[in-house]
């Protein structure tokens, strides 16, 4: 394969509202970036044969009408859903970020194909109704919990903001936790001050199962995630660091540098 540069595609439609920080992340973390609307993908699902990485934003797509992400995750299923298995089957790399990870779960991409299912069991989990019953919007601590997931390597702790009506990972069964533990799916977890995995409420900010905040699928190359790594690229947006010296690292920017540096490694490509 010919060396090219690391190239990214932003899906947005009506009600993205976070594509251009989804950019500058991926740009500050050496990627080239272009921002496509869904209908002009949907015309020419060709386009993605020039990129290495796609990210769905957050937001509110298309107003959360019937549930968040629904209708994007059924235009994804319809227009896009061959291009997007070869996608994947290519080796390439999917982040979904708030709305973005509602609309993978939805559209049957996460936590996608398991050994413990079967071939045609595509939805066992979903993002629903924080248990509050309230929109929340501020930071938290999550820690990466999964060895095999080239976006965040395990151990490490990020605080992070988050802001969402719908953030609680919920699972089929008992049998569906088991096996995204036993596949090591498992990508961030919500934890407490100390970097312990949250038991509850404040630090589980939704009343997810397990305290997931984030999944990937059985590659490791498709993640979702609750929580905006794209809002602390830089450590001034840290909300203590006016108090703090030095200044908080910016672990959200991390994140996208490891997906770049992913692709440099294992798809030829150069800056």
């Amino acid at each position: 394969m010919d060396a090219s540069p690391v190239n990214t595609i932003l899906l947005r439609t009506a009600g993205t509202n976070c594509d251009r920080e989804l950019a500058l992340a991926f740009e500050m973390a050496g990627s080239h970036v272009e921002t496509v609307h869904i209908n002009e993908l949907m015309a020419n699902p060709g386009r993605l044969a020039d990129f290495q990485i796609l990210g769905l934003p957050g937001g509110f797509s298309y107003g959360d009408d019937i549930a968040s992400g629904r209708i994007l995750a059924n235009q994804m299923v319809h227009h896009l859903g061959d291009a997007l298995q070869q996608w994947i089957a290519d080796g390439k790399m999917i982040l979904g970020i708030c709305n973005g990870f509602q609309v993978l779960v939805k559209a049957g991409l996460l936590p996608g194909p398991m050994p413990q299912l079967s071939p045609g069991d595509t939805f066992p989990a979903t993002l629903t109704d924080n248990t509050n019953g309230r929109f929340v919007d501020r930071w938290i601590r999550v820690l990466s919990t999964s060895a095999h997931c080239p976006w965040m390597g395990p151990g490490t702790c990020l605080d992070l903001p988050i802001a969402h009506g719908e953030g609680r990972f919920m699972v089929r069964d008992q049998s569906i936790l088991d096996a995204l533990r036993a596949n090591d799916q498992v990508a961030f977890r919500y934890a407490d001050a100390a970097g312990n995995v949250a038991a509850g409420s404040p630090e589980n900010p939704n009343g997810s199962v397990d305290g997931i905040a984030g999944v990937c699928d059985v590659t490791g190359r498709v993640l979702g995630m609750m929580p905006h790594p794209e809002r602390f690229i830089s450590s001034y947006l840290h909300p203590t660091w006016t108090r703090q010296k030095p200044p908080p690292a910016p672990a959200g920017l991390e994140l996208f540098k490891n997906a770049v540096d992913f692709i440099r490694r294992n798809m030829a490509v150069t800056v």
